[in-house]
């Protein structure tokens, strides 16, 4: 056992407790979503985005699109209520590392659409040079991976 001064608060315990809990419970959605169909974790994305308040109450803010021969493209998203700028979505549910290679390629789909925003979700991680490489385009490229999913 530790000595007194070395041992948790009570209010410590909680908050490790808590993060554990946390972890858990990522851990556990990352493997549901792994399991699930692409398409559920292409509507997954654009629900996440309409919940966190992008789109406003529309209906219509944001939808999945993502179906063999997509262009690269996943999903749209209105940025706010009145559509004045959209949000082009990828998102990829791989275990491997998302390299810079899809992001160069979704980049090339961000600019076939005139797209100025882009988020890319993916359940792995990325590498470095993907890291990189997403503050190389004209368009603003947002990379989310397993790590960040759910948002706290």
């Amino acid at each position: 056992m530790p000595p007194p001064e070395q041992r948790e608060s009570p209010e410590e315990q909680i908050e490790s407790i808590h993060a554990q809990l946390k972890r858990d419970l990522a851990g556990e959605l990352l493997t549901r979503i792994a399991a699930s169909p692409p398409d559920f974790f292409e509507s997954l994305v654009v629900e996440l985005l309409l919940k966190m308040g992008y789109g406003g109450s529309r209906q219509d803010a944001g939808r999945a699109i993502g179906r063999s021969g997509d262009g690269g493209i996943d999903g749209i998203i209105n940025e706010d209520r009145l559509g004045l700028d959209s949000i082009y979505l990828q998102a990829k549910r791989w275990e491997n590392p998302v390299g810079r290679p899809e992001i160069q390629k979704f980049a090339g789909a961000l600019a076939e659409h005139r797209a100025k925003k882009g988020v890319f979700f993916t359940t792995s991680s990325f590498t470095k040079e993907a890291l990189a490489s997403a503050t190389k385009h004209d368009a603003r490229i947002v990379l989310i991976d397993g790590e960040k999913l759910p948002p706290s």
